[in-house]
């Protein structure tokens, strides 16, 4: 009854980041994983209830991880990787942690930048509709011209099709320019997390591949960081980190500039399709009412 109602008095979520942090210090302190993790629930994570609830009904604590979907896939995979290899858990944890807030600090900063030409594009969607309200606030009867005359209902027509073009390429460029989902580095970081732990570099990599986690790093770079550490004689850890790092830092940057192209490729259906769209529906309706209405000199 205690547990149950200090679930529903603190009814909130938390981000990955936060509860494998939390985990890193529970573990340190010497909890038990399955204990960690009910420790975490009890506070009203969702994340870790619905996981708790997965274990107890039989399902591997992995399985039940990577079932919350996103970055928690990552989570699961090192986790896996680290009890296969006998990493130190409460360790590969903290980088996690670290990995996945970066990553999700990287994905905001694009969304943030994305932002702003994504809600103008969406405003001025609406301004062919603002043009054939704008009749209707003037006194002119263009719902009838646009019922009767042929020319007024093939002007709506057109301009209903152009607006249904400008929303399907604008929401494919927003979708193009929109970070990819997954946490870039992140197969970097768990090669790492075996070789850590004693693997070879043929293992941890049939480790790693055998795993769910993000598949946003480019498997020719690995390779090269793996190549450069054996020939130079340098442990392969730090590289492979350093390597992931920068992965994500790349990430960050593309995303910014995608997000700056964005803007200027908004203006090709704006000028193709919504501008068009706009006389059609406001203008055209309009003039066609104000014609109808004029007497003839004859």
């Amino acid at each position: 009854m205690v547990r149950i109602l200090r679930r529903r008095s603190t009814p909130r979520g938390t981000d990955p980041a936060t509860t494998v942090q939390t985990l890193a210090v529970l573990l340190q302190a010497g909890a038990v994983p399955m204990v960690a993790w009910r420790h975490i629930a009890d506070l009203g994570d969702p994340h870790a209830m619905s996981i708790v609830e997965r274990v107890d009904a039989g399902e591997p604590l992995v399985s039940a991880i990577e079932a919350q979907g996103g970055a928690w896939r990552d989570l699961a995979a090192a986790w896996e990787v680290a009890t296969t290899v006998g990493a130190p858990l409460a360790e590969v944890l903290r980088t996690i942690a670290d990995t996945v807030r970066d990553a999700a600090a990287a994905a905001d900063d694009v969304r943030i930048a994305l932002a702003e030409p994504a809600g103008t594009a969406r405003l001025l969607l609406w301004m062919p509709f603002a043009g054939l309200l704008l009749g209707f606030a003037l006194g002119f009867d263009t719902l009838e011209i646009v019922t009767t005359h042929a020319v007024g209902a093939g002007c709506v027509v057109t301009g209903l099709v152009l607006v249904l073009a400008a929303r399907v390429w604008t929401a494919r460029l927003l979708k193009r320019a929109r970070p990819r989902p997954g946490t870039p580095g992140m197969r970097a970081e768990l090669v790492a997390v075996a070789l850590s732990g004693g693997a070879s570099v043929d293992r941890a990599l049939r480790l790693v591949d055998g795993t769910g986690a993000s598949r946003l790093d480019d498997g020719h770079q690995l390779r090269t960081v793996l190549d450069l550490s054996r020939s130079a004689g340098v442990p392969a850890v730090e590289l492979l980190r350093a390597s992931a790092a920068q992965d994500r830092h790349t990430s960050r940057v593309e995303g910014r500039l995608r997000a700056a192209r964005l803007s200027t490729r908004l203006l090709i259906p704006l000028g193709v399709c919504t501008l068009p769209a706009f006389l059609l529906l406001g203008v055209a309706p309009l003039l066609l009412s104000v014609l109808a209405s004029t007497p003839l000199p004859f």
